[in-house]
């Protein structure tokens, strides 16, 4: 059952009437979803907060650093990769969700501002995010980060970046990723082909058609579908950082998320599977309006801690 604050949220969207982001360009979408966000979203928590860029893979690419205060020396650390479709999103709009958990998990948090489509599609995303990765693993010390203690993590289209780059680094020998958090992922690039995307792809904020227009600006009508950087899905997943996957029940995405955690067990990783059944996607971003997204955070922020501290 649907709880009673999803269903309210919803009911207000729909009263006030707001549209989907597939009837927008992409500018405006970017502009609705900040401001929206701004109205549902966690304040910012008291934690030491600096911006600056790293060098990416087609010039610098800015990052947010979230410090738990009173910590001193070089923390653990969680890349964190924004959700909104790889078309949508900002540093701006998770500064209530990496804040927080900066906070309570004592680990540093970097939120990671890729390069966003149609203006720079796939793979730009995940060489932006993998790039972050590998500056970390061998600069953290700049910016107060144990470059042996990584974490990456995110939520919808970050939850994929996070996933694309445990594999990456996987496949390459690359940084010692210790953790994943995967957010409602996305995983696949067939998702139309599950019984969470039938049954919930109209009326519980993502919709089919705003899937199909992220997807279409994301990949501009090009791509192979079983890339694993496009669907991480479709990898092996074996010799995987453990992770934590949570899904929300009334959310397009779910059954990808579940089909993933599954696949990593299957495939000999770690993965924790956690369904939060009542409530919509993008829950964890929605945490000033839903009770499930604070606990969400604060599931989130004890595993992390649990996973990065001992």
């Amino acid at each position: 059952m649907l709880d009673l604050q999803a269903k309210a949220l919803l009911k207000q969207a729909e009263d006030q009437g707001a549209p989907d982001f597939a009837d927008l360009p992409p500018p405006e979408s970017r502009v609705f979803f900040s401001e929206f966000v701004k109205t549902v979203t966690n304040p910012t928590a008291d934690v030491e907060i600096s911006n600056r860029t790293v060098p990416g893979p087609a010039g610098e690419v800015p990052i947010r650093v979230y410090r738990p205060k009173l910590k001193s020396g070089e923390l653990p650390c969680l890349a964190y990769f924004h959700g909104g479709g790889f078309v949508i999103g900002s540093l701006d709009d998770y500064d209530g969700v990496c804040s927080r958990i900066a906070q309570d998990s004592e680990c540093v948090v970097v939120s990671v501002d890729y390069r966003l489509s149609p203006e720079h599609p796939f793979p730009a995303a995940p060489e932006d995010c993998y790039a972050v990765v590998e500056w970390l693993a061998g600069n953290g010390s700049e910016v107060g980060v144990d470059g042996s203690q990584l974490a990456v993590g995110g939520d919808s289209a970050g939850g994929n970046l996070a996933a694309v780059c445990a594999l990456q680094a996987r496949d390459s020998k690359g940084p010692a990723i210790r953790y994943q958090l995967l957010l409602y992922p996305v995983t696949s690039s067939r998702g139309e082909s599950t019984e969470s995307f039938r049954q919930f792809a109209d009326g519980y904020f993502l919709t089919a058609d705003t899937m199909a227009y992220f997807m279409k600006h994301y990949t501009g009508g090009q791509g192979d579908p079983d890339d694993q950087r496009l669907a991480p899905l479709t990898a092996r997943l074996n010799d995987l950082p453990p992770a934590l996957v949570l899904v929300a029940g009334f959310d397009p995405l779910r059954d990808q998320g579940i089909a993933y955690a599954e696949k990593m067990i299957k495939d000999g990783s770690q993965a924790v599977l956690v369904n939060y059944r009542g409530t919509i996607h993008g829950f964890i971003s929605l945490a000033g309006a839903l009770e499930a997204g604070q606990q969400a955070l604060d599931h989130i922020s004890g595993a992390l801690k649990r996973a990065m501290h001992g």
